[in-house]
């Protein structure tokens, strides 16, 4: 299957097809950390990764650049992560976020992260341009519950609490992202811990040219019957 969706970048549109979308998990730069982390969610009934990191496979169809996202109950959060994506001639940067369904990941985290749609920002920066300083990107989301509330801070800090891009492309199966597959690469811890929330919001920023990518949308959180 293969998904469609229409960027910014460099001042003009870009129409890229994703036919493989890639969540990379567990890719925390302090290995001790992430260790720490995998116990706190062993203690809650979270599996723990076969390896690390691990690269889960999802649907492409889940990408969307959507300010609304339709999830089943209230028991799913974001996270703001860099998005790698290869357009065929071009390696773009973009931000994502791998909104996951926190209850379902109790019994297995791919099926949570399947469960949930990808929303990313519209605007991408060529890889490029920056592989030389990516761990000088700033990357933060925020969280409210009503739309007309102040937005609480969620997560914060530098691509360089994530291990460097270009391994996790090189760990990939096939030895990196081919044309036509994108990856979201990993993410940051929340303050004050993981929790749902109605509306979020993520950007990337580079501090050495003042330019950001941003991107926010709701969550509608649908009735389950049986």
């Amino acid at each position: 299957m293969t998904t469609e969706l229409t960027f910014e970048a460099e001042g003009r549109a870009h129409r890229i097809a994703v036919s493989q979308l890639i969540v990379a998990g567990w890719t925390g730069r302090d290995m001790k950390a992430v260790q720490h982390h995998i116990d706190e969610l062993a203690a809650l009934g979270v599996p723990a990764p076969s390896t690390v990191p691990l690269h889960y496979r999802v649907a492409a169809g889940l990408l969307s650049t959507t300010d609304r996202l339709q999830v089943l109950e209230n028991e799913t959060s974001g996270e703001a992560e860099p998005l790698l994506i290869h357009d065929g001639q071009t390696l773009w940067l973009g931000l994502g976020s791998d909104h996951t369904d926190r209850g379902l990941e109790t019994v297995s985290v791919a099926h949570a992260k399947q469960a949930c749609g990808k929303p990313v920002a519209t605007g991408l920066w060529r890889f490029d341009a920056l592989a030389d300083r990516l761990d000088t990107l700033e990357l933060a989301s925020f969280v409210r519950e009503d739309a007309d509330a102040d937005w609480i801070p969620y997560q914060r800090g530098t691509l360089a609490e994530i291990r460097p891009l270009a391994d996790l492309m090189a760990a990939l199966p096939d030895g990196g992202l081919r044309p036509g597959m994108a990856m979201l690469c990993g993410t940051l811890a929340a303050i004050g811990g993981v929790r749902p929330a109605r509306h979020f919001r993520m950007e990337l920023t580079d501090p050495e040219t003042g330019r950001h990518l941003s991107h926010s949308y709701a969550v509608e959180a649908l009735p389950v019957v049986a």
